[in-house]
């Protein structure tokens, strides 16, 4: 028996959108300028593999975001794996640094575009169509 689900579809598809342009961008220039994005940060030096591993997370975001404009509900996982990695971070990262006092000024404007992520995802995810089961999908 099919339910109807309430699909957001301008938010689902803004969320790739803002992840092709956001992740896609950064992580190019994380790739191909690594000095000059390292410096525009203004963090502590950054060890080039672990660098070129985030380039090359939010390049594959934003090359599935693609996808994902063509086929919106069946790459919605993708958006999902954001949530949590996202989520996952500001909990176990963010919120003791905020709680201690620690969080560094170079945080704050990616703490702040995560939370940007963070919310967009949860209003824009179709989590009953996540994790409905394939009778309950068969409306798609």
């Amino acid at each position: 028996m099919s339910r109807e689900m309430k699909i957001r579809w301008r938010w689902l598809k803004g969320m790739y959108i803002y992840t092709i342009v956001g992740a896609g961008g950064f992580g190019l220039g994380i790739l191909l300028v690594p000095g000059t994005v390292g410096s525009l940060v203004g963090g502590p030096p950054v060890e080039p593999l672990v660098f070129g591993i985030t380039g090359s997370v939010y390049v594959a975001f934003a090359l599935l975001s693609v996808l994902g404009l063509r086929s919106p509900l069946k790459l919605s996982p993708i958006l999902l794996l954001q949530l949590g990695y996202k989520s996952i971070w500001f909990i176990t990262v963010v919120l003791p640094m905020l709680a201690a006092g620690r969080l560094p000024a170079y945080g704050v404007l990616p703490v702040a575009i995560y939370t940007t992520y963070i919310i967009g995802d949860l209003i824009a995810i179709p989590f009953g169509y996540v994790f409905a089961g394939p009778e309950d999908r068969a409306w798609v």
